[in-house]
């Protein structure tokens, strides 16, 4: 069996009056990402790790923010875009591992709303999805609530 693992990270600019997605949903703030798409930093990095396992680039290079169909899209969207190429080339998802880093909101009540989105946009085990959250003691742009960041690790097989 080939097993990759994939690294995905991302940071969005946080901004007031903007909705705030993450995981998929919408989670009530003052503040959103300020970006090409929805923002949804957990989205993307996850992406990211499963486009790099797969060895298929990186959102960017797939989705590019050049490209206006990308416009303001639900980053569930181009998750399941992900998902198809990753199965183009025959992998399937074993595991994800995931920390978000924010001040706030608090997202431990939305962590299993999460879960349970990005299983279903990748026809996966909501057990086989791992979110954690982390402040930075508030230290630096996400501990003075300037932004948001999210790192995954991701496990592959073909």
């Amino acid at each position: 069996m080939n097993f990759r693992i994939g690294i995905g990270y991302d940071v969005h600019v946080l901004q007031a009056g903007l909705e705030f997605w993450l995981g998929g949903i919408k989670i009530p703030h003052h503040k959103g990402c300020l970006a090409h798409s929805d923002g949804d930093v957990l989205i993307h990095a996850i992406c990211d790790a499963l486009l790099g396992a797969a060895n298929l680039r990186d959102i960017g290079y797939n989705f590019p923010d050049t490209d206006d169909k990308y416009k303001g899209i639900d980053s569930s969207v181009l998750l399941k875009k992900t998902l198809e190429l990753i199965k183009e080339k025959k992998y399937e998802i074993v595991n994800i591992d995931s920390v978000i880093s924010l001040q706030k909101p608090k997202i431990m009540d939305y962590i299993p709303l999460m879960q349970e989105k990005l299983a279903s946009v990748l026809e996966i085990d909501i057990e086989n999805i791992s979110i954690k959250a982390s402040t930075t003691e508030k230290l630096g742009f996400v501990g003075r609530e300037e932004g948001i960041g999210a790192q995954v690790v991701v496990l592959i097989k073909k």
